[in-house]
């Protein structure tokens, strides 16, 4: 069998792609704008290469911040034209704020005219174009699902949820003896004897086997799927898939053998990596201390005037190893919130005070936790620590749910830069993916990624 292999970009290459493309649009309008016209605030020569350093270092971490990664935002032109913005002014800004590794302000400040709309220009130009083409169908990576009925749909929805340039063409259910069947929009059903011909006249890139016990396989399929592995054909088990999309652990998944799917980060034992972590802890909880003192007077006032009650509140919550610990927060619930019972928050929550709503949504309100990360209850970045009663109720329902506790709680973390709300077992479910994700993962710049995914959750108001 020959496939003429069609041209497609995996997640991350695009990323990448995005990265390495807004830098060159940005150097090749920058050095044009000084060719062709009267601007010498910023030139690109040998002994100014620390120039333009700092300015691709700025342009990378607000980019970030701003979401011009997100693969799904960069697809829509209304929300790339509004980050572009966003990112050009806040780079532009830090650069001519910073002129000890930056040009010294020009005496005409027309220059920086020039400079703000070189920059943007270069990247509108280039984003429209990503947008037009490379977003386009050409490129599109088109995979078929080998898999049992009953696990195809939601996995289906989550990739089609996770990259839009990823096209689930069809699918072929696997399991011989059952006749159900299953309608997707956009996505086709075909009979197992047809896998062969499917890659061919589709340009499939790859297979997704999506089997939850792989003794459902039929032995035509088993022996198709060899044949197209001898051959060099991509087959890939979905939750690997799912993983590598998603960025979170399937594991609802997961079945008996689930010592395959949690080989965590060596990260976890690495007393260097655990060393560094620690001292920016204490770094970063000296830093957030000194700021919760500066907000105090502010806080305290809106307090008095919309909270009207005590300024601090303590709540056990649940530890590294399943110690307990009390965190310290700014309370934003009315007093007395709790009488009959604990309950979950949940989105516009009628227990939240006005005040509160906004320390929430700023996530001011948990700056007080910086004692807990002096003291060592806590970390900077790990899982959300949860109440004893919630993690009770949540580990007789979930699978792997107290696999958390194998890390410190941290102050903000991987679920909670990728998902808002926890006011349920769903929730909990998903925030938990999230989490083991991070637990597997982790290393100095996942930490890193976090915590510019925090400052962009901060500015656009994304607490709970």
């Amino acid at each position: 069998m020959t496939n003429k292999v069609d041209i497609h970009f995996n997640i991350s290459e695009r990323k990448i792609l995005l990265r390495i493309f807004d830098l060159l649009s940005v150097f090749v309008a920058l050095y044009s704008v000084g060719h062709f016209f009267e601007f010498d605030y910023f030139y690109i020569q040998s002994e100014n290469c620390i120039w333009v350093i700092v300015l691709a270092l700025y342009l990378t971490v607000f980019g970030t911040v701003f979401e011009l990664y997100d693969l799904q935002k960069a697809s829509k032109k209304e929300s790339v034209l509004a980050n572009i913005v966003l990112t050009v002014s806040v780079t532009v800004l830090f650069y001519l704020l910073t002129p000890f590794f930056t040009p010294f302000l020009p005496i005409n400040r027309l220059q920086i005219l020039y400079f703000y709309l070189a920059i943007t220009f270069a990247l509108v130009l280039w984003r429209l174009a990503y947008i037009t083409f490379i977003t386009s169908p050409r490129f599109y990576k088109k995979a078929l699902v080998v898999g049992e009925i009953s696990n195809i749909q939601p996995i289906i929805k989550a990739f089609k949820s996770a990259d839009p340039n990823y096209k689930i063409i069809g699918f072929i259910n696997c399991e011989e003896k059952s006749a159900d069947t299953i309608k997707i929009n956009g996505v086709k059903e075909y009979s197992p004897n047809e896998l062969q011909e499917i890659i061919v006249r589709e340009k499939i890139s790859e297979v997704v086997v999506a089997s939850y016990n792989s003794e459902t396989i039929t032995q035509e399929i088993y022996y198709d799927l060899i044949r197209l592995l001898e051959k060099g054909f991509p087959i890939r088990e979905y939750t690997q898939v799912y993983e590598d999309m998603m960025h979170r652990v399937p594991v609802q998944f997961v079945g008996k053998d689930f010592y395959k799917y949690f080989p965590f980060s060596r990260n976890n034992q690495n007393k260097l990596y655990l060393f560094f972590h620690r001292f920016f802890d204490l770094f970063f909880s000296i830093i957030g201390i000194v700021l919760a003192f500066l907000l105090v007077p502010f806080i305290l006032l809106g307090n008095v005037l919309a909270n009207r009650g005590p300024l601090f509140y303590k709540q056990e919550r649940v530890g590294k190893n399943g110690n307990t610990f009390n965190i310290i927060k700014f309370r934003t619930m009315i007093t007395d919130a709790e009488k009959n019972g604990a309950v979950w928050a949940s989105k516009n929550d009628t227990r939240i005070t006005f005040f509160g709503k906004f320390l929430r949504k700023s996530r001011l309100d948990e700056i007080p936790q910086f004692i807990n990360i002096l003291k060592g209850d806590m970390s900077l970045i790990g899982p959300r620590p949860e109440r004893p009663c919630f993690v009770e109720e949540l580990s007789q329902v979930i699978p792997f749910y107290e696999t958390r506790h194998i890390v410190k709680p941290g102050l903000t973390g991987w679920a909670q830069v990728k998902v808002r709300y926890g006011s349920s077992v769903d929730d909990s479910l998903l925030k938990l993916q999230y989490d083991l994700y991070y637990i597997k993962h982790r290393g100095f710049f996942l930490d890193a990624n976090i915590l510019i995914k925090t400052i962009s959750t901060m500015i656009f108001f994304r607490g709970q």
